[in-house]
């Protein structure tokens, strides 16, 4: 028993490192561990997930915050209107029951996502062209609307399918607002650490939130994304990129194929 704790206890240092290196939730680790390691029921992971995913993020921001790598006057409507989507999609969270199977396939679709975009960012350094993580400009542009639906887009994932949404705001936040990858990474992490709270406040609520499993891993995790930001200002992403994109692909396929019934 204490060494189930202790392992769910690195699991959650390992998916907050990785979130306060990379801007994401933790989630890509934590949802794996808990679905297939521990054994949770699809919703009860998702619950149990985003309890991890809020303190990744709350851990993360506070540390970039003091990085100077968080732009909060450009990412305000992103956070308001986040907030309000994972609200929402929590609260149909759980006449969901009937569908859990789908959500597995969800999950197969979006960790297929993350991990082609970790893959491409991996050989787009490894052909030479410049990186942006040195890069500390907090200027951004980008339209009202823009930042509206981003945070609208970003704030289904953590209500519906309790996993952050670093995979899309850190790209969102470059390309289509301008930030320089730093900025993005704190922002993100500051932008779905409100809509994790929102949505971890709701899960627990309901019942979906297995504590037993949630306590470790959420003490793992906010000690983890301190680290995480840490590396984040000395440590090349080239190498994490190329190996969590080809284990998330295999994420990916036994979220697809547990759709269909088989087990890999």
């Amino acid at each position: 028993m204490i060494t189930h704790y202790f392992v769910t206890f690195l699991t959650g240092i390992a998916a907050g490192t990785l979130g306060g290196l990379l801007g994401i939730g933790g989630g890509i680790i934590v949802m794996p561990y808990l679905r297939f390691i521990v054994g949770l029921p699809t919703m009860y992971s998702a619950g149990t997930c985003i309890i991890a995913v809020f303190f990744t993020t709350f851990g993360g921001s506070i540390k970039h915050y003091r990085l100077n790598h968080i732009d909060f006057r450009t990412i305000v409507p992103v956070i308001v209107s986040g907030a309000i989507m994972s609200i929402v999609f929590s609260l149909i969270f759980p006449h969901l029951k009937l569908f859990s199977r789908w959500l597995d396939l969800a999950m197969g679709i979006l960790f297929l996502i993350i991990s082609s975009r970790m893959i491409a960012e991996a050989i787009w350094l490894s052909n030479g062209k410049k990186s942006l993580l040195h890069n500390n400009i907090s200027k951004s542009k980008g339209k009202l609307w823009q930042k509206i639906s981003i945070g609208s887009i970003a704030g289904i994932l953590p209500g519906l399918l309790g996993i952050g949404t670093g995979a899309i705001l850190v790209p969102a936040f470059t390309f289509f607002l301008g930030m320089p990858i730093k900025i993005a990474i704190g922002s993100s992490l500051a932008c779905f650490s409100l809509n994790a709270l929102f949505s971890s406040t709701l899960k627990a609520s309901q019942g979906f939130v297995q504590w037993e499993i949630a306590i470790p891993i959420a003490i793992g995790a906010f000690i983890g994304a301190t680290i995480g930001a840490k590396l984040n200002k000395i440590f090349s992403s080239k190498i994490l990129h190329l190996i969590f994109g080809i284990v998330f692909l295999y994420v990916s396929a036994k979220f697809i194929i547990l759709f269909w019934g088989v087990k890999i």
